[in-house]
């Protein structure tokens, strides 16, 4: 939980190691409901490295002065993204 969006997160560190490693983030909304767009990497144990970028949209909801995360949607690779943008980018040049 957090105060401000400013310091919400996606990254989560056990038994001392980063297992998400957040590598940016970008606010696409704030107010009462804040909504992040993050792009990220997974450790994998076996390797012993991060994996390849994911990207995660989280929306969060202020409630009693601090944020929590209502609801996700994680983008698991690269050419998914690429997808997403592609139809996001003829539904908006239709529109105009």
């Amino acid at each position: 939980m957090a105060e401000s969006v400013d310091e919400l997160s996606i990254e989560y560190i056990e038994d001392g190691v980063t297992t998400v490693k957040e590598l940016d983030k970008r606010v696409l909304s704030k107010g009462a409901w804040a909504t992040i767009i993050y792009r990220y990497q997974d450790w994998n144990r076996q390797k012993q490295e991060y994996g390849p970028d994911k990207y995660s949209i989280r929306r969060y909801q202020k409630r009693n002065g601090l944020y929590g995360q209502k609801s996700k949607f994680n983008i698991s690779s690269k050419d998914q993204a690429q997808k997403i943008i592609a139809a996001l980018n003829e539904w908006i040049v239709l529109e105009e």
